[in-house]
């Protein structure tokens, strides 16, 4: 809004200075420093609100012991972000990108698929929360629209079923009628994945905020042509805009990282970590680099494995042998280094490592290709 403001106003004026709001990396900077400022403003409030409603985290008896001490923690802060996020976008961001409203419309949808869930489980006292099968059905509508909006749109033709294969020059594979399907499946799988990883404090929040930060120049590169063409990428117009809505999310991110720090004042809950999952498979897939995800996000795509390695052997062992066995202490993995010792907070750092070191990898593999 107040980029078409400044706009409206340079153009009718030109008064000296405003030029600068037309500048993509300036509004980025704005949306993030947005993004971190409402987070920090917002963030007690909305925590005053969750205690005093006693919206808390229930209790957890197939997490470990030492996370006993944190049922009752305020949940469902995943609107913090939400709204930190979402806000600075409406002020800087040219709404009118097709970009924009794809993602805005992804990110905000799951957020409320998110606190569906959340609020049956904490409010409603429904154990198990939003019934899978409805979780799924949210995941899939907003895959179906993602891939059926870049399907059919014209604006993206030329290149709507393409996508950069890692570590290959010149190679862009054609997912042709199967484009849809994979979409589907790339929401829904990076939605669950996060959700899944967001299980110490500050674990899921900060890397998140590590795999935008590779995202945002990405999608940079991605919409400038000098830099697509010097990095020999699939050229994206307007892709570049995805970088304000990138920039406030890691701004909002930062933020919340604040009161969710070990010890958490505040949880995310499904309310964020839906949100921000599925906000990572639809940039992903609107900047066509949907085959860096499990390097980009090996975070989460080692805590989905886990999770889908421990059901599984539990299950053959147990029909085999009448009792189930496990391959780790407990899944997801975070979960297991701290049935191996590892204190929570050295676990989240190690963790943050891996993340930096993994963007550093896809970021430099569009040079060693």
């Amino acid at each position: 809004m107040l980029y078409y403001l400044f706009d409206y106003i340079n153009k009718l004026y030109a008064p000296p200075g405003f030029d600068i709001f037309r500048f993509l990396t300036f509004r980025s900077a704005l949306a993030a420093i947005t993004g971190l400022f409402m987070a920090f403003y917002l963030g007690p409030k909305i925590i005053r609100i969750l205690q005093k409603n006693q919206i808390g985290e229930a209790r957890k008896d197939d997490a470990p012991k030492t996370h006993l001490s944190k049922a009752g923690t305020p949940t469902m802060g995943g609107l913090i972000i939400i709204l930190s996020a979402v806000v600075p976008v409406l002020l800087w961001g040219e709404l009118k990108s097709i970009y924009i409203i794809l993602i805005l419309a992804g990110t905000v949808w799951l957020s409320i698929v998110g606190f569906v869930d959340d609020y049956l489980k904490v409010v409603k006292k429904y154990p198990k929360g939003l019934i899978g099968r409805y979780k799924l059905l949210g995941q899939f509508v907003i895959g179906l629209v993602v891939g059926a909006v870049i399907y059919f749109s014209p604006e993206f033709s030329g290149f709507n079923t393409l996508t950069t294969v890692p570590f290959l020059k010149n190679i862009n594979l054609d997912l042709s009628f199967l484009y849809i399907p994979v979409v589907i499946f790339i929401v829904t799988a990076t939605s669950n994945a996060v959700n899944l990883t967001d299980g110490l404090d500050g674990l899921a929040i900060g890397v998140i905020a590590i795999v935008m930060i590779a995202l945002a120049l990405l999608s940079y590169v991605s919409g400038n042509a000098i830099f697509a063409d010097y990095l020999n990428i699939i050229y994206l117009p307007g892709s570049g805009e995805l970088t304000v809505f990138v920039a406030a999310l890691v701004g909002a991110s930062l933020g919340f990282l604040w009161y969710n720090s070990y010890p958490a004042q505040v949880f995310m809950g499904d309310t964020g970590s839906l949100a921000l999952g599925g906000a990572f498979g639809i940039l992903a897939v609107l900047i066509k680099k949907e085959l860096f995800i499990p390097i980009l996000g090996g975070v989460f795509f080692m805590e989905t494995i886990t999770v889908i390695i421990q059901k599984t052997y539990f299950k053959f062992t147990k029909k085999k042998y009448g009792q189930g066995r496990r391959v780790f202490k407990m899944a997801p993995i975070h979960h297991h280094f701290e049935m191996v010792g590892w204190a929570e907070p050295k676990i989240v750092v190690r963790f943050y490592i891996i993340a930096i070191i993994l963007a550093i990898v896809t970021l430099v593999s569009f040079k060693i290709r």
